[in-house]
């Protein structure tokens, strides 16, 4: 038998759940892709995006993935030959680099491993040792999908400053843009990634790329440009279908004015990221419940001020995590993301681990839902846990 003939319930870190608003703007004709209505639209959107990154850069709007902002972000900025310093934190900023490395450009990684963030004063002491300034940028992600690690992205440009090397700093918001506080200019970015499927509550097919006057500076030089990937028609042409290299993504233009609507205007970004932080520490605080007392399950990152606001990986042992999915998705109604990035795919350790989605449009009975439903998972398979995981979210929830 399965409880799970309800709604069901996605808790996965990506795509995340649309907004029925979300939806139903999207649900229309095709429109006129040369003036009126979509062109009209369409010059709003760059406003408030700047806003939910808190820039006064430029924005380049893509239709592709996260995949596609990493590549568009090289491809502006980079020459064949170019040294990038990656700070790994998981599986994504790896990820970032070795894409750049199959177009010319060469990766260093520099490894914290999978559940710590990157330290500050190591990344001060590599750029210090590089006194050729051979490193033409520093590639991090601040919120590692795979791992849930977040980085501290300020502490990182006080590293870089200190340092007094002139390299770039690129930073992968494609899992925390809309969940955790990000301040671009105040922070000194000069250039960022994201997707809108995630925080920005639209269904994948877009991707941003923000840049600084610094990063569109290096544009100028850059010997990787393409015509598809060139971000300078897509911020500044004067012919809208210039702006997207072709044909607009018209309905993920709606679809994502609508959800700029919700983010900006009626929440506000700075109480969603009030929201995330507090949904996010009630997960926690269940977590933390479920692994006490020898349970077999625990956060993947142990100190909270390391963890995302916007996925939490868990981390189990003996398969088990692949079998709470299973009585979750089968029995429950929820779904539960795997362990992208933590073991090799197929390995008796890539079924330790899971993840829980919590970033976008998210409220109380989604997160307690999904909490519920592990902990009965957790019963149900006789898998050894600490109790009181249910009380002490809601607790941390009721915090005024």
């Amino acid at each position: 038998m399965s409880l799970g003939y309800g709604r069901r319930l996605m808790s996965i870190p990506g795509p995340s759940v649309i907004p029925e608003r979300v939806l139903n703007a999207m649900h229309r004709p095709s429109p006129n892709i040369y003036a009126g209505e979509l062109v009209d639209l369409t010059a709003t959107l760059y406003p408030d995006l700047k806003t939910v990154a808190q820039t006064k850069g430029q924005v380049a709007i893509y239709i592709a993935n996260g995949h596609g902002a990493w590549e568009a972000a090289m491809t502006n900025t980079f020459s064949r030959g170019d040294k990038v310093l990656v700070l790994a934190t998981g599986r994504f900023a790896i990820g970032w680099g070795e894409w750049g490395q199959k177009i010319g450009i060469e990766p260093t990684v520099i490894d914290f491993g999978p559940s710590s963030p990157a330290n500050p004063a190591k990344l001060q002491e590599a750029l210090q040792n590089d006194t050729a300034h051979k490193y033409k940028a520093i590639l991090v992600a601040q919120t590692d999908t795979a791992s849930s690690v977040q980085n501290d992205i300020p502490a990182l440009r006080a590293a870089i400053d200190a340092s007094g090397h002139p390299a770039l700093f690129y930073v992968d918001c494609i899992a925390s843009l809309g969940c955790e506080k990000f301040m671009m200019d105040d922070w000194g970015v000069d250039l960022m990634v994201a997707g809108c499927q995630k925080g920005l509550m639209t269904p994948p097919g877009l991707s941003f790329v923000y840049a600084n006057d610094r990063a569109l500076e290096a544009r100028k030089t850059a010997d990787l440009v393409t015509s598809y990937w060139d971000f300078i028609p897509r911020m500044n042409a004067d012919v809208f279908y210039q702006k997207f290299g072709g044909t607009a993504p018209t309905h993920h233009l709606y679809g994502l004015r609508e959800a700029l609507d919700i983010l900006v205007h009626e929440e506000g970004v700075e109480n969603a990221w009030a929201r995330h932080a507090r949904l996010a520490k009630a997960i926690w605080a269940a977590v933390d419940n479920w692994g006490s007392d020898g349970g077999d399950i625990k956060a993947n990152v142990p100190d909270q001020k390391d963890r995302s606001c916007a996925v939490t990986c868990i981390k189990t042992t003996n398969g088990n995590a692949t079998r709470i999915r299973e009585w979750c998705e089968k029995t429950a109604g929820v779904t539960l993301g795997i362990g992208l990035g933590m073991a090799e795919h197929g390995s008796l350790e890539w079924h330790d681990y899971f993840r829980i989605g919590h970033m976008g449009h998210l409220n109380i009975p989604m997160v307690m839902g999904t909490l519920g439903s592990i902990d009965s998972a957790l019963k149900a398979l006789d898998i050894p846990h600490g109790t009181g995981a249910l009380e002490a979210a809601s607790s941390v929830i009721s915090q005024s």
